[in-house]
């Protein structure tokens, strides 16, 4: 493919900031691409391709070494799927792991809020939970 995109265009088409193709290009997520006579990078369809994947796998929370690993995969197509199988259900359980403390700390904050006064501070249910661990129904959020 013909080089024919400037960084701002790859910016826009991609929807990733200028700053952060530049850093995705620094840590070798991103292929160095061809410069102008005045250095200007010059980008085709296939980084924008890599840039939207990158963009989306980090939309979902793939950490970069993770996105390493699948942009590796992805440019050599003939390989088994297990390690991206593998690096997707991490994020799964990563994911579920988070719900379940979300979870926990929601029905935390319901239970402060149901038992409040709506008096004075020395009344308050808020407070008094904040200021006594203890007192809360789930001991790790």
């Amino acid at each position: 493919m013909n080089p024919d995109i400037p960084i701002g265009e790859a910016s826009k088409a991609s929807g990733v900031k200028i700053p952060t193709i530049r850093y995705y290009e620094q840590i070798g997520l991103l292929p160095s691409p061809p410069r102008t006579e005045g250095n200007r990078r010059l980008y085709d369809e296939n980084d924008i391709q890599r840039l939207l994947f990158i963009r989306h796998a980090r939309d979902l929370g793939f950490e970069i070494a993770a996105i390493r690993t699948l942009l590796d995969l992805q440019d050599n197509p003939d390989q088994s799927c297990t390690v991206a199988d593998a690096i997707a259900r991490a994020r799964l359980i990563d994911v579920e792991d988070r719900i379940a403390k979300l979870l926990s700390l929601k029905t935390e904050l319901q239970r402060m809020l149901d038992c409040t006064a709506h008096g004075r501070i020395d009344q308050c249910r808020v407070i008094e939970i904040l200021g006594n661990h203890e007192k809360c129904i789930h001991p790790d959020h």
